[in-house]
């Protein structure tokens, strides 16, 4: 029963795909909540998984690398994504700090223009006739020069907010291109990780469908040195063969006791 499910699905389902095959369903679709020995009238109402893994030692090493390397990946994509983050907004303190630095230099040179305007009003009232003129005549040149000044800082400070959008808008189109092609590489990796799981996982069953219920029963009515030679023959180092009726040591899946004898 379990062998009929997708890798991912028994990754997702594991626990309830087990006490499926152990408990069976009722006739309503649900699983029983009891299992019971007639032999012995022993009655299994819960169990506790421990562990899951495949008996075959390629396919338990082929998915342990592949969660491993889902992790990996994973792990990195959220770094990358981390790291970019932190330039962006490195980048717009940048940027603010730059537009804040040009607007306080033409603040004060608006106050520096305030103070010579009134530094030649000042000199105007103490001065007359040509000094008046004079001295008028200068605070206007610095008056004008003053406020070209500032046009020019305001200018300056809109060509470089102008400078900085267009920076930051390039820089976060460039991150979210590099996280795009990141994810999509992420994507080949985890889907040739499963291809290859998948693979191992079909290679197991295909061998064991060769075998066939034959040759299995051949192998448990053998010997031992009669089921080693059959096994070498097979390429098999280890296997375990029930009838269904005879219960299996669920709390110690490492051990592999078996508590009846072999189907005939």
């Amino acid at each position: 029963a379990v062998a009929g499910h997708s890798f991912d699905e028994f990754h997702k389902h594991s626990a309830k795909l087990i006490r499926t095959a152990i408990f069976g369903l009722d006739e309503k679709g649900k699983i029983r909540n009891r299992f019971l020995f007639s032999q012995n009238k022993l009655v299994i109402t819960n169990i506790d998984i421990q562990s899951v893994e495949p008996v075959d030692s390629r396919t338990r090493d082929a998915l342990q690398k592949s969660v491993q390397l889902a992790i990996e990946i994973t792990t990195k994509s959220q770094e990358a994504e981390a790291r970019h983050e932190a330039e962006r907004r490195e980048q717009e303190a940048k940027g603010r700090l730059e537009r804040q630095k040009i607007e306080d230099e033409a603040e004060a040179e608006k106050a520096r223009t305030n103070l010579l305007k009134l530094q030649a009003e000042s000199a105007a009232v103490e001065s007359t006739g040509q000094a008046t003129a004079e001295a008028k005549a200068r605070a206007d040149s610095s008056q004008i020069e003053a406020e070209a000044k500032v046009d020019q800082s305001r200018l300056s400070a809109e060509a470089e907010k102008i400078k900085a959008a267009a920076e930051l808008a390039q820089l976060k189109a460039r991150q979210e291109s590099e996280i795009k092609h990141q994810k999509s590489l992420n994507e080949l990796e985890i889907s040739r990780a499963r291809d290859l799981a998948a693979i191992e996982s079909s290679k197991f069953k295909r061998i064991v469908d060769t075998i066939g219920a034959a040759t299995l029963r051949d192998i448990a009515a053998a010997g031992p040195e009669m089921q080693l030679q059959l096994l070498k023959g097979l390429g098999l180092k280890s296997f375990m063969i029930t009838d269904g009726n005879s219960p299996v040591n669920l709390f110690n899946t490492a051990g592999g006791l078996i508590g009846a004898n072999v189907g005939q």
